[in-house]
């Protein structure tokens, strides 16, 4: 039975261990990842292709396809996840350094009900 997975770095070391267990882990150099996390984020998008934005949300309370959304953001999150533990990066600490980061570079007052543009 699979221990309760409550933190990404729970979920990383089964993820590890799921690929350990199967020999996997010769296949896991991080251009592979890349490539793999790739072919799923286009299946994700392959999902939203074409619906009008304004639709989007409602079209996915129907429960095949959120579970067609459900299973594809698994598949990215999974390569995501296995990539950060084969570069040895922190996603927990990634993610909040980021975020502080952000929140100093796009500020409330700054930002507030604008998109911010890339320059």
């Amino acid at each position: 039975m699979p221990r309760s997975l409550n933190s990404l770095a729970d979920l990383t070391a089964d993820l590890r261990e799921f690929a350990r267990e199967r020999d996997w882990e010769k296949f896991h150099d991080p251009k592979s990842l890349v490539l793999a996390l790739t072919g799923e984020v286009g299946e994700l998008a392959e999902l939203f292709q074409w619906l009008p934005a304004e639709n989007v949300e409602l079209e996915f309370r129907d429960p095949r396809r959120k579970q067609r959304a459900a299973e594809e953001i698994s598949d990215v999150l999974t390569y995501l996840l296995r990539l950060a533990d084969v570069l040895d990066i922190d996603v927990e600490a990634a993610v909040r350094d980021k975020l502080a980061d952000s929140r100093i570079r796009f500020a409330v007052d700054d930002v507030s009900g604008v998109a911010p543009v890339k320059e």
